[in-house]
C-alpha cells in the first residue's frame, strides 16, 4: 500500500497540470478501484487534492514536507559547501529541482570584490543554468521529454533554444559529470555544476558561479574541487 501511494504521489508530481484518474491509471498501471482507494486516503491526509474538474494535484502536506526536506538537506550539506567555498573562494550554491525550475536552497558568497551572487529562494530555468542542465542530464528520458517540449526561452545571445542542441549537450554532461553555463542565463556570469544523485533520481546540485572574465582560466581547478565536493555530498547522504 505504501509503495503504491508513493508511486501515485510521485507520478502526479512529475506531470504538471494535474492528472485525471483515468490518466493516472494509465501511468501507474494499477486497477481503477485501487487508485480510487489510495487517492481517497491521500486526499484525507492532504497529500493530494482533487479539484472540481476531477484533476488530482499534489497536496499541501507534500509541499510542506518538501520545504522541510529542503531545509534539512541544506543543513546536512552545509559543511560540503563551506569546504568548497574555502577551496575556490567563489560563490557556491546548493539547489533542488522544483518542477521545471531550479530552486536555490543555500549559498555561500565569494569574498572577492567582483563576485556572482543570486538569492536563496530564487528559481532559475533549467535549460540555461549550469545546475539546471545538471538536473536535466540526470532525469529519466520520459521526464526529460516533457520538460523539453515547450519552446526554450532566450535570455542572452548564448542561450541554447534548440531542444536538439540542448540534448546533444546533455549527452556530454552525462559523460563528463559536470554542466556549464557560459553566459547563457546572465551576460557576464559563468557557472559549473554537478548533480548529486541516488540510484534513480537527482537529489540536489552544487554549483560554482563566477564572473565570466575569470571563469575560463580557473575552470580546471573549479571542476576538480566541484567533483570532489559532490562525491563527499553523496557519501554524506548515503551514510
Amino acid at each position: 500500500m505504501l509503495q503504491r501511494a508513493a508511486l501515485i504521489i510521485r507520478t502526479i508530481g512529475e506531470h504538471r497540470g494535474g492528472l485525471r484518474l483515468a490518466e493516472l491509471g494509465e501511468l501507474v498501471d494499477l486497477p481503477k478501484t485501487t487508485i480510487h482507494r489510495i487517492v481517497g486516503a491521500l486526499t484525507e491526509e492532504h497529500l493530494v487534492r482533487v479539484d472540481p474538474s476531477g484533476r488530482v494535484w499534489i497536496g499541501s502536506s507534500v509541499l510542506s514536507l518538501a520545504r522541510l526536506a529542503a531545509t534539512e538537506l541544506a543543513e546536512q550539506l552545509r559543511p560540503v559547501l563551506i569546504d568548497l567555498h574555502h577551496a575556490v573562494d567563489e560563490t557556491v550554491d546548493l539547489s533542488v529541482l522544483d518542477g521545471a525550475s531550479v530552486h536555490f536552497i543555500d549559498q555561500i558568497q565569494s569574498t572577492q570584490r567582483l563576485r556572482a551572487v543570486s538569492t536563496v529562494g530564487s528559481t532559475f530555468p533549467l535549460h540555461c543554468s549550469a545546475n539546471g542542465k545538471a538536473f536535466l542530464a540526470a532525469l529519466p528520458g520520459d521526464t526529460l521529454d516533457e520538460l523539453l517540449t515547450s519552446p526554450l526561452a532566450r535570455f542572452t545571445d548564448n542561450t541554447l533554444v534548440d531542444p536538439d542542441e540542448l540534448r546533444a549537450e546533455l549527452d556530454v554532461v552525462r559523460s563528463e559529470g559536470v554542466a556549464y553555463d557560459y553566459e547563457e542565463h546572465t551576460t557576464g556570469i559563468a557557472a559549473i555544476a554537478a548533480a548529486i544523485t541516488d540510484d534513480t533520481d537527482p537529489i540536489a546540485a552544487i554549483s560554482i558561479t563566477t564572473p565570466a572574465d575569470r571563469f575560463e582560466v580557473n575552470e580546471p581547478r573549479l571542476r576538480l574541487e566541484l567533483l570532489a565536493a559532490t562525491s563527499r555530498a553523496r557519501e554524506l547522504l548515503s551514510a
